[in-house]
């Protein structure tokens, strides 16, 4: 989404390449892929941030180093200001019953947070003081619809997405920050495939960069898509992902852009029997085409983000580890075998990843 954050570069926010590669993400007493480390590690790692809660995270908002959101199972929605020491149960009042997969931050008061489902499960709620009180802004009442994803452009201009209804995936929209809805016509949508449907498993199903470009994963057909729109939803294009498709569990799971024309994709099969041997592609045309990872990670992911200040370097996470690519996506090297369903950085070096088991992390430099 457009976040309006300091643009600080932190000491090692201009890190990338090699030296990053071999010096990511170890967080105490998760030793890397390629064993334990023989020297000194300076360089940033994850560092898990105890959450007090047993919830699956699967939405993530990424404010700042300081400040971020999760929100997942049993309504829970969690907040910290001082880069996760402690954390502060910010849920909404009786919403215990409630699936949150995504939320989207715009400082730490200001929030807006979709909870998922057939029907009226599916819900957006906002708050504008950090978590004290949430106001419900759209309540689906289409039994055919099922939300999965929402994103911002800006503090006002946002967009939520639902499976396919009536052979079309419904878009809504939102001109003043959340606090109010409404479905766009879907003349501009291409027809959905047989069995098509976007996967909330990451609040990465539906991701946008700058003013107007926005991009949809969809899976569970015989082909995985990813449609682009230059206008804030009004009309779509449609492009074949090079990752497994076939089977309601397979399709594209997560988008990343770092601007209108650098996007990277990760997916698979999540059934953690079956293999997702082709679980990433890149596009350098703003989706137009979709390339394969030359060097894929080695299992379904779910989540994808590139690293603030750098054009190359870019993390995947799933629930077998954590993967890291310093050529823009190409090829990819596991450097943790921790769970998280998801990832977010901030332009002032904040990384913060999250999911099963309560489990949140940090980038940080020790």
């Amino acid at each position: 989404m457009g976040k309006t954050k300091s643009m600080r570069r932190p000491v090692w926010a201009g890190l990338c390449g090699a030296a990053l590669a071999g010096t990511l993400l170890a967080a105490p007493g998760t030793a890397l892929a390629d064993g334990p480390a023989r020297h000194p590690d300076p360089g940033p790692r994850w560092q898990l941030r105890e959450s007090g809660t047993d919830a699956r995270f699967r939405g993530l908002a990424a404010v700042s180093r300081g400040t971020a959101w999760v929100a997942g199972t049993k309504g829970t929605v969690l907040r910290t200001s001082d880069g996760g020491r402690t954390w502060r149960e910010v849920s909404p009042p009786g919403a215990a019953d409630l699936e949150f997969r995504d939320i989207e931050a715009f400082d730490g008061r200001r929030a807006v947070v979709l909870a998922i489902g057939e029907g009226e499960a599916s819900r957006v709620l906002r708050t504008d003081d950090g978590g004290a009180t949430w106001k419900e802004s759209f309540r689906n009442t289409d039994a055919k619809a099922f939300y999965d994803c929402m994103t911002f452009f800006d503090r006002r201009h946002g967009l939520a997405m639902s499976d396919p209804v009536d052979g079309r995936f419904r878009i809504l929209s939102t001109a003043d920050g959340g606090r109010s809805w409404k479905v766009l016509p879907d003349t501009g949508m291409p027809a959905a495939q047989e069995g098509e449907a976007g996967f909330a498993a990451s609040g990465q199903c539906l991701v946008s960069s700058g003013p107007r470009d926005v991009w949809l994963a969809t899976g569970g057909a015989s082909r995985a898509r990813v449609l682009h729109s230059a206008d804030r939803g009004l009309t779509w294009r449609a492009t074949d992902a090079p990752i497994p498709a076939g089977d309601p569990a397979q399709g594209v799971f997560g988008l990343a852009f770092r601007d209108r024309t650098h996007g990277l994709a990760v997916g698979g099969d999540y059934r953690a029997d079956q293999p997702s041997p082709r679980a990433a592609a890149v596009t350098r045309d703003g989706g137009r085409r979709w390339d394969p990872a030359g060097r894929p990670p080695p299992a379904y992911r779910s989540g994808v983000t590139w690293l603030p200040h750098s054009r190359t370097t870019a993390l995947a996470v799933g629930p077998t580890g954590t993967d890291v690519s310093t050529d823009g996506g190409r090829s990819w090297r596991t450097v943790d075998t921790g769970s998280y369903d998801t990832v977010d950085c901030t332009p002032d070096g904040g990384c913060w990843a999250a999911g099963e088991k309560g489990r949140i992390a940090r980038l940080a430099r020790r």
